[in-house]
């Protein structure tokens, strides 16, 4: 059974010193940018853009997207104009910073004895910089970036780490895979608690004993902690529950952003391929989606506006991809379309009252059932086919 393991990088893997940190970053970027522009237009834009980041519920748009929609217009400047000046900043300037941060001891040691177990390692930083700051940092701490599968950051990432959402896309993005997950970071609003209500099992790193005075032993403590807990741990026990309300939203408020960001970057041609014959295209898994989006999951939930305990017919949608014949639909349209799609359908459930959840009913497959049932089945059938989304493209880039 493989763990995977969710890092934070701020003050978990890095010594980070954010009271200096943010302050030297602002200042340095200000300053490379001044022959551009007042520097105090661009420190108030930067923080702008970090707090509508922060904020974002977006499926549709990356964080990067959601930043430079407040940042140009307020420093008065067209969208991207400063693309070059920034990269130069990222490459030339912004390494000068590092010495402001320190590497954690026990960060290398705990990464390198996770690796020898063939556990699956994320970077799980709040993705609010660009790739190649995030990556400087990641190897301020003394790693490659080659050694996570995953670092998210704000060029392909919906979410920050305000929102439990940011926990489902991360997930989605290495192919929602089953088995036992584990949120490490030392933030308990933005690593901990987030994480919890998608329902992970979570380590707070406080750098104390896990057996120091009023500590809940095994919850928190340092790397090493984690480590001699890990080594003796039943890995059932961090399986994830996603049952709870919070959970089932949040992982349909991220599917679309998942395959965003999984999608984004694919050839046109590349929509129609087939790792094999028994494969799927991609475009075909998404017309997929958004036809039982349509006609089986509105269907479903509208059900729910009558009285009484409403029946909930599951027709066979296996065969709609060659009736339908989706392998020649436009793969980019059948996205857009899906994607619009699940705003139907998360206006329902954000908007549906806490009692309605546990209203009864009964499902063709599964019997007696309540609402809440009814929208986890629709998260379950987003991770599986995020997982076949996933696997394909594995399978595409190994072909290649």
């Amino acid at each position: 059974m493989t763990l995977t393991l969710l890092l934070d990088l701020d003050d978990t893997l890095l010594k980070t010193n954010q009271s200096a940190f943010v302050p030297a970053y602002f200042q340095a970027i200000s300053t490379h940018l001044a022959p551009q522009m007042d520097p105090g237009l661009i420190a108030g834009a930067l923080l702008s853009g970090m707090n509508a980041m922060n904020q974002s519920r977006d499926f549709s748009r990356t964080l990067k997207e959601i930043f430079d929609d407040v940042f140009y217009p307020m420093i008065g400047l067209q969208k991207g104009r400063l693309d070059s000046e920034i990269e130069v900043f990222y490459d030339e300037i912004f390494p000068a910073l590092q010495p402001i941060t320190e590497r954690n001891p026990d960060a290398k040691p705990f990464v390198h004895w996770a690796q020898s177990q063939g556990f699956r390692l994320v970077v799980a930083t709040d993705p609010l910089l660009p790739r190649k700051a995030t990556y400087h940092r990641v190897r301020w701490a003394g790693f490659d970036p080659k050694e996570f599968e995953l670092i998210s950051t704000f060029d392909d990432f919906h979410f920050s780490k305000t929102h439990s959402t940011y926990y489902a896309e991360l997930l989605g993005r290495i192919g929602w895979q089953e088995g036992p997950v584990l949120m490490v970071g030392n933030d308990m609003e933005r690593d901990i608690l987030p994480a919890k209500r998608l329902g992970l099992e979570t380590f707070f790193l406080n750098g104390d004993s896990a057996s120091g005075p009023g500590s809940e032993a095994g919850l928190h403590g340092s790397l090493p902690d984690l480590r001699r807990r890990l080594e003796s741990a039943d890995l059932t026990s961090l399986i994830p529950s996603f049952a709870a309300i919070e959970s089932i939203v949040s992982i349909q408020s991220a599917t679309p952003a998942v395959l965003d960001g999984l999608f984004r970057n694919l050839e046109p041609n590349e929509w129609s391929l087939k790792p094999s014959d028994d494969d799927w295209s991609l475009t075909e898994l998404v017309c997929h989606l958004r036809d039982t989006e349509r006609e089986i999951h509105h269907m479903q939930l509208k059900l729910f506006e009558g009285q009484g305990e409403p029946f909930i017919p599951r027709p066979d949608t296996g065969v709609w991809a060659s009736q339908r014949d989706y392998l020649h639909e436009d793969g980019p349209s059948a996205m857009r379309e899906y994607t619009e799609a699940r705003r139907v359908t998360l206006d329902i459930l954000m908007n549906m009252p806490d009692k309605n959840w546990e209203r009864k009913a009964r499902h063709a497959i599964f019997g007696p059932t309540n609402f809440r049932e009814i929208a986890g089945f629709m998260a379950d059938h987003d991770r599986m086919h995020i997982h076949q989304a996933w696997s394909i493209l594995k399978k595409l880039a190994l072909e290649k």
